[in-house]
């Protein structure tokens, strides 16, 4: 599936951030990252079949689960094209775009990110998840206490406001959680962890421990997960 030259191939992108080099160099991003991506996504496929039917594990190059290199660069300083990593999002089956309830997994020379949860989602949508915090304040305190949670993540991550979303107390219990813009859970692991032949195992493993989170952000937004 995976081998070093995975990363070689990203440590000389890094060098040589620029078309004229990828379009050279495209044989090799096809050969060591592009086809290990789609055999390590096709190898998901089963197992998270088993964790829930309700995501989608799709290995096709073009359209699939994995993101496109390219980056979108209209409203950034940083003009590179390509991003410096590939990654890949198994995402519910009434999920059209990223910004769905999905697991995710991130792979770069510097680390390797895999979790689950949501990233930005819609205002309709993050204000259903918000309210079911307030509404449901010992389910979620279960989530973020969980043996599981503390073991494979830490904590409950995303990015949020620095003052409490109108209409929400700012005595709330939960209130730093309210304030978030993106629910997830992410476990963090160096790079080499692809080389392992336990690697699929892990993921699996780590997208188990993710579904207490899943659930409930499913709940909230009245899908099935």
């Amino acid at each position: 599936m995976f081998t070093p030259n995975f990363f070689k191939f990203f440590k000389a992108l890094a060098k040589n951030n620029n078309r004229e080099w990828f379009n050279e160099h495209k044989p090799d991003y096809q050969q060591q990252v592009v086809e290990p991506m789609c055999d390590f996504i096709e190898a998901m496929a089963p197992r998270l079949l088993k964790i829930s039917p309700h995501f989608v594990a799709n290995p096709r190059a073009h359209n699939g689960s994995m993101f496109r290199i390219y980056r979108d660069v209209r409203f950034s300083k940083d003009k590179s094209p390509y991003k410096q990593h590939a990654a890949c999002q198994f995402r519910h089956v009434l999920g059209k775009e990223a910004h769905t309830v999905g697991f995710y997994v991130h792979i770069s020379t510097e680390e390797v990110v895999f979790g689950g949860g949501v990233w930005m989602p819609p205002s309709a949508e993050l204000q259903k998840i918000r309210n079911t915090i307030v509404e449901n304040p010992y389910a979620w305190g279960q989530i973020k206490s969980s043996d599981s949670v503390k073991q494979y993540f830490g904590s409950i991550g995303g990015g949020g406001l620095t003052r409490p979303p109108r209409g929400f107390d700012a005595n709330h219990e939960h209130i730093e959680d309210i304030k978030r813009k993106s629910f997830f859970l992410m476990r963090r692991a160096p790079p080499e962890i692809i080389l392992d032949d336990s690697f699929v195992d892990e993921v699996e493993k780590t997208f188990k421990a993710a579904m207490p989170l899943m659930k409930y952000i499913g709940y909230a937004q009245d899908i099935e997960v």
